[in-house]
Parts: structure tokens; C-alpha cells; sequence
């Protein structure tokens, strides 16, 4: 009997239709185009500006974009993942909401909170389940609005986040394909240096919090960018060293997409060549759980079936890690 291996079968996107731009950041806070780009690459970012639409609305577009793609039905789906860190609302899953809105009455559904890491996280949840043989299509979507958390007056942050989603269909391989090995790590220490300091248990929300703007997203950026650069770096040369993969062997670096330099620095490590390492981030910005999957929609017909693909993440907690996947069809 062959090797059950869990591979990608079907990619959906969605992103805003507002730009916020570098030009119109420099009308807002203290910044330029020319010190964003020099030091991010970033020149642009989506902002969701519906009424009342929180994270799952890109969700569901990005679910029904996948599923109209690849003629996938609703009620096939056996499990929805949704991978955020910015949940419609507390205590109620996101996912399960998705889940009922695409019509999916046989999935259950639940969301998967790592900070930038969460879709490389979800990857590994997603393709457990299928070898382990009790499902056999898994909706794996990464979605945040991370303008809901954002402060428009803190340059330190405002410059680096967009939002966006995209989604992946998991299914069962038996051509050796798929998902062939991932290395996850954490490190606690890292919640001093990203975090939403009030909301949680440890300081519940109050009108001092909000006064004070404590339910938004604050971060040491030098700390983070030490750290991103070294372990986003580690991890991926380690996945190929651990599966014998040269720089020739690898086809693809499909890193989160936080900073220019940071994936600059592991494409170096991993002794890759720039037109081996998917880019958006110019585009789209930072969108934490939703870089991957929006990477593999912009690059999808580029991808050759048995590409070999590493992938690889840095997000708050500290959360980070790789994974090694063999692409799975021709577009």
C-alpha cells in the first residue's frame, strides 16, 4: 500500500479593492515612499473598507474563489480551518461561520490563532488529518483584517500591514506528493516584543485601555526583525538539509511576506537565486495568516507539478517555522 501524503489540490484569493498606498501614508504620518520601500518593500497595501465586514467576509470570497476554480462543492468539504489573528469576534469561530455562509453542512470548523505563523501552523494541522485517512478534503483558509488592529498614527506599524485572504485545498496524495516534512518552533519570549496588550484575560477591555490605544497591535521592531532574520533563516536551511535539497533542488522559497530583508536574508541562506523566491509583498504588504496562500495564488501558473516548494514563516509569540511540499498538478 503507497504512502498517504496530503497535498495541495486547489488555491482561491481575495483581496480588497482599496489601495492605501506609500503616497497617501505620507499624508497620515511622519514617513515617505522612499524610506517604506527602502526598508520594508512594501508600496502598497489592500484595505477592507466594507461596512460591517470583518475577516470572514475575505474568507468566504476567498473559499468561493477556490471552489469555483476547481469545481470543488461545498457539501465534499470534511473541515474548515481558518487561520487569523484577527477572528470576527471573540469566543465564536470564525470558521464555523465561513463554514455556513459557502454552504459546507458537512464540514466542522475552527480557527487557528500563531500570529504570522498561523497558515504555516494550519498546513501542518490540515495535512495530519488527511494522513490520517479520516478526511479527505480540508479547506485550509488564512484571512485577517489587520486594519481592525492597526493604529493609523503609529508609523511603526501602520506602514507594514494590509488585508487579505487565501485559501488551499487539502486532499489525499499517493503519487509521493504533498506535504514531506516541516520543522515548527515557539518561543515565549517573543509576546514582550509583538503583542495587543489589553483585550485578553490579562487586561479585559475598559475605557482606559481603549484611551490609552491598548487594543492595538505594538512592536518592537528591531527585536523582531533580529529574531525573524536568524530563525526564518535557520529553519529553512535545516528543512533542506534534513531532506538532502540543494539550492538547485529547491524551486521555490515561498516565504511570509514581513519584510524584503528578512526574505532577502533567507533566499541568501538557502543559496537561492531571486527569481526562485515568490514576492508580493510590494502589493500587498504584511497580511500575517493570509502571505502563503496569496503567494501560491499569484504564482499558481508558474507551478509545475513535483515542484518542490519550502515554506517558511516568523510570527509574534514566537512562532515560527518551514515546511518541504511537493507541488501536486499543472495549472
Amino acid at each position: 500500500m503507497k504512502k498517504r501524503t496530503a497535498a495541495i489540490t486547489a488555491v482561491g484569493a481575495y483581496v480588497p479593492e482599496f489601495v492605501l498606498s506609500n503616497k497617501v501614508l505620507e499624508t497620515m504620518v511622519d514617513t515617505n515612499d522612499e524610506w517604506i520601500t527602502t526598508r520594508t518593500g512594501i508600496k502598497e497595501r489592500r484595505i477592507l473598507k466594507e461596512e460591517n465586514a470583518g475577516t470572514s467576509f475575505m474568507a468566504i470570497k476567498a473559499a468561493e474563489d477556490l471552489m469555483q476554480k476547481s469545481g470543488t462543492k461545498p457539501e465534499e468539504i470534511d473541515f474548515i480551518l481558518v487561520a487569523t489573528a484577527t477572528p470576527d469576534m471573540p469566543v465564536a469561530a470564525t470558521a464555523a461561520y465561513v463554514a455556513s455562509e459557502i454552504g459546507a453542512k458537512n464540514a466542522f470548523a475552527y480557527d487557528l490563532q500563531a500570529a504570522c505563523s498561523s497558515f504555516l501552523y494550519g498546513m501542518s494541522t490540515a495535512a495530519s488529518y488527511i494522513e490520517s485517512g479520516r478526511y479527505k478534503k480540508i479547506l485550509l483558509i488564512g484571512a485577517d483584517k489587520m486594519s481592525s488592529i492597526i493604529d493609523y498614527t503609529d508609523r511603526t506599524t501602520c506602514i507594514i500591514f494590509g488585508d487579505g485572504a487565501g485559501a488551499v485545498l487539502f486532499e489525499p496524495n499517493e503519487e509521493g506528493l504533498g506535504l514531506q516534512d516541516e520543522h515548527l518552533r515557539s518561543d515565549g519570549i517573543g509576546r514582550e516584543f509583538l503583542k495587543i496588550e489589553a483585550g485578553g484575560s490579562i487586561l479585559p477591555p475598559s475605557e482606559e485601555t481603549v484611551k490609552n490605544k491598548q487594543h492595538f497591535v505594538q512592536q518592537d521592531g528591531k527585536s523582531v526583525f533580529k529574531f525573524a532574520v536568524s530563525n526564518m533563516a535557520d529553519v529553512s536551511k535545516l528543512i533542506m538539509d534534513r531532506n538532502g535539497l540543494t539550492h538547485e533542488d529547491v524551486h521555490w522559497l515561498v516565504p511570509h511576506q514581513a519584510n524584503k530583508r528578512i526574505i532577502n536574508a533567507t533566499a541568501n541562506r538557502m543559496g537561492l537565486d531571486e527569481e526562485k523566491v515568490m514576492i508580493n509583498i510590494h502589493k500587498y504588504g504584511n497580511t500575517t495568516s493570509a502571505t502563503l496562500p496569496l503567494l501560491l495564488h499569484d504564482y499558481e501558473k508558474q507551478l509545475k507539478k513535483g515542484d518542490n516548494l519550502v515554506f517558511a514563516a516568523f510570527g509574534g509569540g514566537f512562532t515560527w517555522g518551514a515546511i518541504y511540499l511537493k507541488w501536486a498538478y499543472n495549472s
